[in-house]
Parts: structure tokens; C-alpha cells; sequence
């Protein structure tokens, strides 16, 4: 039975909330390609446009029509109810997981629901739109907030952490992750060589299934609920 949990997980798990992708079959994002709307260089060549698609999510996501699911909630019940360690690191931008219930949700990839600024490095909660015109709260500074997301060429975040994380995890299951990310479509690879046992829970098989031990294969609101219902059973 294992005494410390790594979870990764990724867009499939929100997938059932009601949250759109933005990324169209033709690889653009809103008909902006990724580079324009998710890179340094984009934001310097056209902040308005960043500022406007990130706005545009953020209303999304604070609207009556995204909510957490049964996937989330699952994950949530299986912090407050193991009896060891559970530590959740999420490639997603969402606040799905802290609305179910999840505590310490380490967002590799930055928050929707954060803007950062870069005269003084602090970082606030923000529900509304801002843009070139906003004001940080701290520094008082005007034009210097920006989405506290990371890019395309930034480091993510909490990557030290992560790694001591996975290097004593006992089970690492990624959920919802396509496999196709770097670093964190690595991290299996790490948590083996530490031994731990390796679980995918997919809608299909990602891009890196084979370096998974087991892979349980469906719904992410009907398998991840099943499984943390099987583990806190054993536990």
C-alpha cells in the first residue's frame, strides 16, 4: 500500500467542465497561432491581443457555465481520507481542483485567476480583465501586469519541489495528460527510476503509455472515482 502519492494532471480531466480547449484543428488558438498568444516574444509584439485572449478565458472560467467534477472531487477526497502523503501538481490553469476541495495544488504552469507583475514580481488574485491601463495593487506601477501563466521558453513553476516529490513518491499517477509536454511528460520516467509504481488514467492512451506500469482507460468523471474509491478501500 503506498504511503506517498504523486497525481499529475492534465486539460482531460477538465475536459468534462465545460472548459474550452481554444485550440482549433489547424493548431490556432482563437485564429492566433501559439506563439502569438503564449510566448514572451508574442506579449512584447502584441500585448493587447495576449491581454484580450486571456481576458476572454478568464470570463469563461469564472462563468455559471465551468464547474468542477466528479474527477476533481474524487481527488479531493482522497487528500482529506489517505492516510499519507497526496501531492497534486497540475499542468492546468483552472481553479477546478481548489473548488472541489484540494489544498497546496502546485500549478506548474501558472493560474488563470493570477496576474503577475513585472516591476515588482508580486502576484495577485485577479477575476476581472486587465491590460495595459491596470494598476498594480502593490507597486502601483501602470503597465506592467501580466497573466501569470507560463509560456512557450519559461521555466515552470515549482519544478525543485516536484522533483524531490517524485524522487519519494510511492505510486505516481498521471490523469488526463496527452504525453506530449515537456518536462512533465518525463516525470514517469523519474518516479520509476526512484521506484515507484506508475498509473495512467487516460480517455485513450497518451503519447507516453508504454513507460507506465498499468493504465486504466475511460471517463475521467467515472474512472478516477472508481480508482480513489479502490485505493482509500485498500487503504
Amino acid at each position: 500500500m503506498p504511503c506517498s502519492i504523486v497525481i499529475l494532471t492534465g486539460a482531460g480531466i477538465s475536459a468534462e467542465s465545460g472548459i474550452r480547449t481554444f485550440r482549433d484543428s489547424n493548431g490556432l488558438w482563437e485564429n492566433h497561432r501559439i506563439e502569438d498568444v503564449a510566448s514572451p516574444e508574442g506579449f512584447h509584439r502584441n500585448p493587447d491581443m495576449v491581454y484580450t485572449f486571456y481576458n476572454m478565458r478568464r470570463r469563461q472560467l469564472v462563468s455559471d457555465e465551468v464547474a468542477e467534477n466528479a474527477a476533481h472531487q474524487a481527488l479531493a477526497k482522497l487528500q482529506r481520507d489517505f492516510d499519507g502523503d497526496v501531492t497534486l501538481v497540475t499542468q492546468n490553469i483552472d481553479d477546478l481542483h481548489e473548488r472541489a476541495g484540494f489544498e497546496g495544488v502546485l500549478h506548474m504552469h501558472g493560474e488563470l485567476l493570477k496576474a503577475r507583475c513585472l516591476h515588482c514580481g508580486t502576484i495577485v488574485e485577479c477575476r476581472h480583465d486587465f491590460d495595459q491601463t491596470t494598476q498594480c495593487e502593490a507597486c502601483h506601477q501602470v503597465g506592467y501586469l501580466r497573466p501569470h501563466i507560463v509560456w512557450f521558453g519559461e521555466m515552470p513553476l515549482y519544478m525543485d519541489h516536484i522533483m524531490q516529490c517524485l524522487s519519494n513518491c510511492d505510486l505516481f499517477v498521471a490523469i488526463g495528460t496527452s504525453g506530449h509536454v515537456y518536462p512533465a511528460a518525463g516525470f514517469v520516467e523519474i518516479a520509476k527510476q526512484a521506484g515507484a509504481h506508475t498509473l495512467e488514467i487516460n480517455l485513450e492512451k497518451s503519447n507516453v503509455h508504454s513507460a507506465f506500469h498499468h493504465g486504466l482507460y475511460g471517463r475521467a468523471s467515472q474512472v478516477v472515482p472508481e480508482w480513489v474509491d479502490s485505493i482509500l478501500a485498500e487503504n
